[in-house]
């Protein structure tokens, strides 16, 4: 069993970093393929960056490409999203995941972290 929890979130202007954290518990953290997902009201979820079991292969959302980038510390079991150059419409609920399958698919996913909310004022 893993638990994902998020840290990081809060209240800051267009143009200002936030880095989002994920801590994982148990051993298989290296074996799951980690993604950070978002949601805003009356949207469906997103993916928002991928990273594989190995760190080794990374995958974005267009819209945040050279704006975010996600990594992952297997000595912490931990899974960050350094976010750049904030936007209003990044304005969301951030939550982390694990999967075993790359593809990520919702409804299939492995684990859910409870989210972390992020206000981008303009």
């Amino acid at each position: 069993q893993v638990q994902l929890v998020e840290s990081g979130g809060g209240l800051v202007q267009a143009g200002d970093s936030l880095r989002l954290s994920c801590k994982a518990s148990g051993t298989s953290f290296s074996k799951h393929h980690m993604a950070w997902f978002r949601q805003t009201p009356g949207k469906d979820r997103e993916s928002v960056a991928k990273i594989n079991w190995s760190g080794e292969i990374t995958e974005y959302l267009e819209t945040v490409k050279g704006r975010f980038t996600i990594s992952r510390d297997f000595a912490k079991d931990t899974v960050y999203l350094q976010m750049n150059s904030l936007k209003p419409e990044d304005t969301a609920v951030y939550y982390c995941a694990a999967d075993r399958n790359i593809a990520f698919v919702q409804s299939r996913i492995d684990y859910w972290g409870k989210g972390t909310l992020v206000i981008v004022s303009s």
